[in-house]
């Protein structure tokens, strides 16, 4: 993208009452940013959905004078950024509708082949959620995945200590532009972590600081992501708002169990009651359900005892079941029944116990396939 490009998308990018979804729609309609900008108001209230409200201001000449100065902090810093059509925008946020049109990073970023998932939770993360984070990051750094957080309190900056712990590349998605770092707190992790992965952000360097920002940055954090793991969560919070996008983007949800007397755990349980999650009870539930699969480089004894591992919450019964519903797409209670030479009475309790384990669901007719 040259650098005319850039201002005229930075400007796009600075009217107030477009966002991405209709940024993309104007841009889809004319063919670049720069012709947005250049088009007759007439023809762009043609195009289905966009209204006089929606490009009001459109043409101020305030938009590419701002761009001009967030340029100039974007050179002078060095900061990269990536255009939503070009080959190194992250790959997954390009099917995201509400994506950034322009993605700001700092630090030595690398997706490419990459297994990316996502860990967020609470901000008053306790002590056992802390310890079942580390022992999550720590089980699946054989599999090289890069860890996505949002740099916060609690959940998120264990999440990335633990990245860095075992060498795994981390990313924090901030909630405003690249000239600051909240909390404070952490800067000092700030190096470690352009070390070894580095920040996105869809913020400019002149743009307020506010709570909503944390809100609009989870779509990055949900949105980057092959799986968005929940480790703790009270009744109300970001990381539920997280889950929640992830779902609308059909990526995978996990969620940590806690006890029902535990205010921090409501969140995850929730998420599991209302199957909006996979219950996560072992770390290698991930690579499990996501199908992932080691390296050909991975040693033949770290394969065979990852693969042990992976099998340990399913019982004799529930191998043979799970293994027949996938090779047999999704099957009746009774051919199940039939086929595995499991009784019908017995099947529906070990049916039912793989559900909460997150590897098999219910369909409509009494039909049953693997997650």
């Amino acid at each position: 993208m040259s650098e005319e490009q850039l201002i005229f998308t930075l400007a796009l990018q600075h009217v107030p009452k477009i966002g991405p979804t209709t940024a993309k729609k104007l841009i889809a309609h004319c063919g670049s940013a720069e012709a947005v900008l250049k088009e007759k108001k007439s023809n762009l209230l043609k195009i289905d959905g966009i209204g006089a409200i929606t490009i009001e201001g459109l043409f101020d000449t305030e938009h590419i004078e701002a761009a001009e100065d967030e340029l100039r902090f974007i050179k002078e810093n060095d900061i990269g950024y990536s255009y939503f059509t070009e080959h190194h925008y992250p790959e997954r946020l390009k099917h995201c509708i509400d994506g950034p049109i322009l993605l700001f990073q700092s630090g030595n970023i690398n997706l490419n082949n990459k297994r990316i998932i996502s860990i967020v939770g609470t901000r008053k993360i306790t002590t056992s959620g802390i310890a079942f984070c580390e022992k999550l990051v720590e089980a699946l750094a054989v599999f090289d995945p890069v860890i996505i957080s949002g740099f916060a309190y609690g959940t998120d900056i264990t999440a990335h200590k633990a990245a860095l712990k075992h060498n795994l590349q981390t990313i924090g998605c901030l909630a405003h532009g690249l000239n600051q770092i909240y909390p404070k707190a952490h800067k000092k992790y700030v190096a470690d972590v352009e070390k070894h992965g580095g920040f996105f952000t869809d913020f400019w360097s002149s743009d307020t600081f506010d709570r909503n920002n944390f809100l609009k940055r989870n779509r990055i954090i949900a949105g980057l992501s092959e799986a968005t793991i929940v480790v703790e969560s009270a009744e109300k919070g970001g990381s539920l708002v997280t889950a929640d996008i992830a779902n609308s983007y059909n990526r995978e949800v996990f969620a940590v169990p806690g006890r029902t007397t535990d205010s921090q755990s409501v969140g995850c349980n929730n998420l599991i009651k209302y199957q909006k999650a996979h219950l996560l009870s072992n770390p290698l539930d991930i690579p499990y359900l996501l199908n992932w699969q080691l390296d050909a480089s991975a040693s033949s004894a770290t394969k065979q005892a990852v693969q042990k591992q992976l099998f340990v919450e399913l019982e004799e019964d529930e191998k043979i079941i799970y293994n027949y519903l996938k090779d047999n797409d999704k099957q009746l209670l009774d051919v199940i029944a039939l086929q595995c030479q499991i009784p019908t009475y017995k099947l529906a309790g070990l049916l039912l116990n793989m559900e909460l384990k997150g590897v098999v669901r219910p369909l409509p007719g009494k039909l049953f396939e693997v997650i």
